[in-house]
């Protein structure tokens, strides 16, 4: 079976927050749905707070998107490893999302709409 994958303009604002810091904030962020339903908010780069991210040697790959670079988040009191990701040369039919930024939404990382 193969999945069904769609990309368009997450509507409003999104923030993401991580160690009591705003990461990014953004109203051009992308949507990023599965057939499972399952939605992922990407971020332009240019919309993040990279300075607070270390590249990662860790790599990941998506049968559909290609190969992601894995990022650690370092705040004042920890490191959240491999906590946001990029697909920097996606495969054919996903090069919206080239160079933009997911964060894995979790208990140390917050993924908002404003």
């Amino acid at each position: 079976m193969t999945s069904q994958i769609t990309i368009h303009k997450a509507g409003g604002k999104w923030v993401v927050r991580a160690g009591g810091a705003v990461l990014a904030e953004s109203d051009d962020a992308l949507e990023v749905t599965t057939t499972d339903g399952k939605a992922t908010i990407y971020f332009p780069r240019a919309d993040v707070a990279m300075a607070f991210l270390d590249q990662s040697d860790n790599t990941s790959t998506c049968p559909d998107r290609g190969a992601a670079t894995h990022y650690a988040i370092e705040t004042k009191s920890q490191t959240i490893g491999d906590a946001a990701w990029s697909y920097e040369a996606p495969k054919a039919g996903f090069e919206q999302i080239a160079g933009f930024l997911a964060f894995h939404n979790s208990d140390k990382v917050a993924v908002e709409q404003l």
